[in-house]
C-alpha cells in the first residue's frame, strides 16, 4: 500500500510551496487531508464525480448526506447558492471567517452547506487549487471528527494522496450547521457557536444610511438615530453608513463635528466607508439621501429595491425636493439646516423601525 505524503505546515512558518502543491493534488482529483479552525478535514474538487465517489466510499458516508464546500471570500457564496436570504448575510458579516456553516438553496439542486473557516492555511488552498473545494470532517462517518493531525490520519493512512499536518485545530469542535432554505433559522447542530448567539443577532434590524462620501449627511443620520436608540434604550436595531464613492478612511468634516457636537454627539473617531454589496443585502432597511445614491444602491444588488428609500420619503416629509442635498463646500449655516432635516427625519421613523 503506498504511504500518504504527509508534510508540516506548522502556521505562521509554513512552506507555501507544500499548500501549492495541496492545491494541485485537489485540482488533479486527489483526497488531501488539511487543517481547519474547527477539526481536520479531507479537501476535494467537489465537481470531480471521481474525487466524489471515492470520499464517500472512504469514508463510508451515507449517499443521501451532500458535502460541505468550503470559500475563502465571503462574496463567493453567491457562486454556490440562490435566493439568499438576509439572514445569511448578517450572519456572514458577524461570524465569517469562523465555526459557521450554512446550508442554503444550491444554485444547481438542492442545498448547500457553505462555510468560511478562519484557518490561512486553508484560505491559502482553496484560493491555489482554483476549484470548488469540499471538505467533509477527516474521520469515517459517525465517529468523532478529528481535532488533530493523528486522530485524523489513523483510519486512512496510505488511502488518502496527501495530508497536512498543522498540529491541533484551533477549536477542536464542529462548526454550528444552521438551515436557512424555508424561513426562519433552523439549528441542525450545534457547534462552536450557540444558537442563542445567532437568534440573538437575527433579532436585530441593521439599517444603513448612505450619502456621497460617507463624511457629512449619512454621518448625521447615523449618529442622530443611535442617540434616539440610546434614549429609548433599544438594542433591537444595528445603525451603519457608507458613502457611494472610492474613498474609504476620511474623517467627518469640520462642520459635521461641529453640528453633531451641539447634539451632544461626538464623531471624531468617524472614518468613512465605501458601500458594498455585502452591507447593502445584510440590511434591512437602507436611506439615502439623494435618487443617484438609490440608483448606485440597486445597481450593485436590484433585489433590495422593496428595501431602499430616500430618507425623506421614508419619513413621509412633504417637500417639492425629497433629495437631502450634499452640504460639502456651502456654509455652516447650511450644515445646521442639513442636520435639522435629517434629525426630523430622525424623529420620524424611530417609532416605525
Amino acid at each position: 500500500m503506498p504511504k500518504t505524503r504527509i508534510l508540516e505546515v506548522n502556521a505562521p512558518a509554513y512552506n507555501e510551496d507544500y499548500l501549492k502543491e495541496a492545491a494541485r493534488v485537489i485540482r488533479n482529483g486527489g483526497l488531501v487531508i488539511i487543517p481547519t479552525d474547527t477539526v481536520y478535514g479531507i479537501a476535494l474538487d467537489g465537481t470531480n464525480p471521481k474525487a466524489v465517489e471515492r470520499v464517500y466510499q472512504l469514508k463510508q458516508r451515507p449517499a443521501e448526506k451532500r458535502l460541505p464546500f468550503l470559500v475563502d471570500k465571503k462574496e463567493k457564496i453567491e457562486e454556490f447558492a440562490r435566493g439568499i436570504p438576509i439572514a445569511a448575510y448578517k450572519l456572514i458579516e458577524a461570524f465569517w471567517p469562523g465555526p459557521l456553516t450554512l446550508v442554503l438553496n444550491s444554485k444547481t439542486e438542492g442545498t448547500v452547506g457553505l462555510r468560511m473557516p478562519n484557518n490561512q492555511i486553508v484560505l491559502k488552498i482553496i484560493e491555489f487549487a482554483g476549484v470548488p473545494v469540499a471538505c467533509p470532517s477527516a474521520n469515517i462517518s459517525g465517529r468523532k471528527s478529528p481535532g488533530n493531525f493523528e486522530d485524523a490520519i489513523k483510519d486512512f493512512e496510505g488511502l488518502l494522496d496527501m495530508g497536512l499536518d498543522a498540529g491541533d485545530a484551533a477549536l477542536g469542535i464542529e462548526s454550528t450547521v444552521v438551515d436557512l432554505t424555508q424561513g426562519p433559522l433552523r439549528m441542525i447542530r450545534e457547534g462552536a457557536i450557540k444558537e442563542a448567539q445567532l437568534s440573538d443577532l437575527l433579532a436585530r434590524k441593521t439599517v444603513l444610511f448612505v450619502c456621497t462620501g460617507n463624511s457629512c449627511r449619512s454621518v448625521m443620520a447615523e449618529a442622530m438615530l443611535k442617540k434616539r436608540l440610546q434614549e429609548k434604550n433599544r438594542q433591537d436595531v444595528e445603525v451603519i453608513s457608507a458613502g457611494i464613492m472610492m474613498f474609504a478612511g476620511l474623517r467627518a468634516t469640520d462642520p459635521t463635528q461641529e453640528v453633531l457636537a451641539r447634539e451632544g454627539i461626538d464623531v471624531s473617531g468617524h472614518r468613512s466607508q465605501r458601500i458594498t454589496p455585502q452591507m447593502i443585502k445584510r440590511s434591512d432597511l437602507i436611506l439615502v439621501m439623494e435618487k443617484i445614491h438609490e440608483d448606485k444602491v440597486l445597481h450593485l444588488a436590484p433585489e433590495v429595491k422593496n428595501r431602499v428609500f430616500l430618507l425623506k420619503e421614508f419619513a413621509k416629509i412633504e417637500s417639492n425636493n425629497m433629495n437631502i442635498d450634499d452640504p460639502i463646500g456651502r456654509n455652516l449655516a447650511f450644515y445646521e439646516k442639513t442636520l435639522e432635516t435629517i434629525k426630523d427625519s430622525v424623529e420620524r421613523i424611530v417609532n416605525i423601525i
